[in-house]
């Protein structure tokens, strides 16, 4: 037993270190929750005093509020503006203000304060008072600050006495006024804050024996009242709810009893934050998904791309990667025929189309609408791989009994240099823009004279802009001719842009015009140039050409009548030239423009009848006036009989719907014939007349005249 009595002896002091360790650790939780509980009762208190602090200075400011937008209401009055400074002002500020100032809640009185030298009028109580005895010295200075219209109303306090007076002060002005006029009255309204103002602003704002004082507030919470100086004037003051002490109090007989299931207790939040930890990391991780995917292909986005693409090119610097933007051919024309819910599908299976496309893949991304975007690892067989992704996509697809056919474009961006994701996706998506303007279903890999086209085409913008201010783009004319009497019917209005460097041709600074929203402009330029100078070549018809954007602006037609009346010209000699393009991009705005303006008596012409796709129906649809057929079938003229058959048929197709008929790029009496013949009412061309400047073909039409 006595061998045994050292192990008993180290058995207890085990549980001794045991016991004292837990009384230890109890003692220190008991510690740390007294100190938890007062600093939350501490806290509560500092929360609740916080929150009466700001309800005060709420309570404050909405009574200021009120008062100011009362200012406001019979300030900013058109009548009131009138009345004060052009009719009997004292008979008009007590009927509509001072007489109200008896029994109105809002206020207790006014003061329109006279610019310096005139006579002030102020009412208390619908009593009459001397403003600056009533309201102190100061008040003058707030008045003197708010005679500049434009201005927010100026409210601060001021003391009278025991009374402590809100006023609001604003310009009498015209509404809309911005004229900084030093003759301008100031409208005052003022408010005493009355036990019974001050017990509903407790009411409202939840501040119980809420009063004023001029004393220190000693152990009261409070909030200042300022003149306009800055200066207290006056406080607000309540005592503190101490919601915190009654809490303590109320709680203090559970302590005991939270103490004794706090173990179970925190368990339980052990495991219920366990859990809750899983489930906000599932939803993280669905939230990042989300932020990264496209949720209609199941694709990375264009963030996820950029942030993928700048994780690769991070974690491995030498690594190349190539970025392949792809634009869907025709799929606008598929949502546009079938509807969206098919073009949704169609998108699907591109999408999975894209996936397979190629083993060398490292991610797909749809970035939007019908651009996709793949990353492939390594550069070589970069025309195979572009070719094998176009033959896919020119694939047809079956959706829902349909077979649907589009085509791709893409653009290519090497690593290379390229220093980031961003700057890769700008590369590959110059290369797209040059790939969809080389006529689609091509791939095109960038390289850095895009970047220097890029840089020029925008410095044509610069000076393509500078012109049209500095009125260098110009008119020409072209004369038109009767195909039966070769007398001069009427002109074509051409732009024409010289400049120092070279002359730069309308093929290049129109379509640059439309593309950067210079085109509207262009347009009522050259109009209201060519109406200018073809006032005095009456009666000869003025033909001028329309952009497509033009037509589908709203304000065209509007823009148009304007100048047509400011230049006195007759809308019957104007001739509106159109292409087709318009016609199919929006042919509802087309036909509300070209309705407006053929009621005024303007007619119009469908300019390049066939190089395109126009059809009788276009034809009949819009009431054209007449036809303009394009120099490529005149041009088939020397081409044999097929040319010519082709030409006879176009024009016997305009005169069985009663449209005369004009034919451009006559540059030989052969054709002229022919065209005559053929049944074309009107020529123009070389063989009539070259297009000249103003000056130049008024000399060319006396001569002709005179011949």
């Amino acid at each position: 037993m006595l061998a045994r009595r050292p192990k008993e002896s180290r058995e207890g002091y085990s549980v001794v270190i045991a016991t004292s360790l837990l009384l230890l650790v109890a003692m220190i939780l008991g510690g740390i929750g007294a100190h938890v509980v007062g600093r939350m009762r501490s806290s509560a208190n500092a929360l609740d005093d916080n929150r009466a602090t700001l309800a005060a200075e709420a309570a404050v400011s909405s009574f200021k509020e009120k008062l100011a937008a009362t200012v406001r209401d019979n300030a900013v009055w058109d009548e009131a503006h009138a009345a004060i400074t052009q009719g009997d002002r004292e008979g008009w500020v007590y009927e509509n203000w001072g007489k109200t100032s008896e029994d109105y809640a809002l206020y207790d009185g006014i003061v329109l304060t006279a610019p310096e030298g005139g006579k002030s009028i102020a009412y208390l109580k619908a009593g009459m008072i001397d403003s600056v005895e009533y309201l102190g010295g100061k008040f003058p200075v707030q008045t003197e600050a708010a005679a500049r219209p434009g201005i927010d109303p100026i409210v601060n306090f001021f003391r009278n006495g025991d009374d402590i007076i809100a006023v609001a002060s604003e310009a009498v002005q015209p509404f809309g006024s911005q004229a900084q006029d030093p003759t301008y009255y100031v409208l005052s309204f003022f408010k005493t804050l009355t036990s019974e103002v001050v017990a509903q602003m407790a009411k409202e704002h939840q501040l119980p024996q809420l009063h004023i004082t001029d004393r220190p507030a000693g152990d009261l919470l409070n909030s200042p009242l300022m003149d306009v100086y800055g200066l207290e004037v006056a406080r607000l003051a309540w005592p503190s709810a101490a919601p915190g002490n009654t809490i303590f109090d109320e709680a203090r007989p559970f302590i005991a009893a939270a103490v004794a299931i706090l173990g179970i207790y925190l368990v339980g939040v052990l495991f219920a934050g366990l859990s809750e930890t899983r489930r906000l990391k599932s939803l993280a991780d669905r939230a990042q998904h989300e932020a990264t995917h496209d949720s209609l292909s199941g694709l990375l986005n264009r963030l996820g791309l950029i942030e993928g693409l700048d994780r690769l090119m991070q974690v491995d610097k030498s690594q190349m990667l190539v970025l392949h933007l792809i634009d869907l051919d025709g799929f606008k024309a598929v949502n546009d025929a079938w509807g969206h819910a098919i073009g949704d599908q169609l998108i699907r299976l591109v999408a999975e189309a894209l996936r397979d496309v190629n083993g060398d893949v490292l991610g797909v991304a749809r970035l939007g609408g019908d651009e996709f975007a793949l990353v492939q690892r390594g550069s070589a067989d970069l025309a195979e791989f572009d070719n094998q992704v176009l033959e896919r996509l020119k694939r047809p697809f079956l959706i829902e009994g349909r077979t649907i056919e589009i085509g791709a474009s893409i653009g290519v961006a090497c690593r290379d240099d390229a220093g980031n994701a961003h700057e890769l996706l700008r590369r590959a998506d110059m290369a797209l823009y040059e790939a969809k303007e080389m006529g689609r279903g091509c791939a095109v890999t960038y390289h850095t004279d895009l970047d220097r086209q890029r840089e020029k085409i925008a410095g044509l913008e610069s000076d393509l802009r500078r012109a049209l201010q500095n009125d260098e783009i110009q008119p020409v004319f072209q004369p038109l001719a009767s195909a039966a009497s070769g007398d001069i019917t009427g002109v074509e209005a051409l732009a024409r842009w010289r400049r120092a460097e070279g002359a730069i041709g309308p093929d290049a600074f129109i379509p640059l015009a439309e593309k950067c929203g210079l085109i509207d402009i262009l347009g009522l330029q050259m109009l209201r140039k060519s109406i200018a100078a073809s006032r005095a070549w009456s009666p000869l018809s003025l033909s001028v050409n329309v952009s497509p954007i033009q037509l589908c602006n709203p304000n065209f037609a509007g823009d148009v009548l304007a100048v047509l009346k400011e230049d006195g010209f007759d809308p019957s000699r104007l001739t509106l030239e159109i292409t087709e393009a318009v016609l199919m991009s929006n042919p509802e705005q087309a036909r509300r423009s070209i309705t407006a303006l053929k009621s005024a008596g303007i007619r119009f012409a469908l300019d390049d009848f066939g190089a395109g796709y126009a059809s009788i129906g276009t034809l009949r649809e819009f009431g054209f006036d007449r036809m303009k057929i394009d120099r490529s079938l005149v041009q088939a003229i020397d081409d044999g009989s097929t040319g010519r058959n082709v030409l006879t048929a176009t024009i016997s197709l305009a005169q069985a719907l009663g449209i005369p008929v004009t034919a451009e790029g006559i540059e030989s009496a052969d054709q002229a014939d022919v065209l005559r013949i053929a049944g074309c009412d009107q020529l123009q061309g070389y063989l009539v007349g070259k297009p000249m400047g103003r000056d130049e073909l008024a000399s060319w039409l006396a001569s002709s005249i005179a011949a």
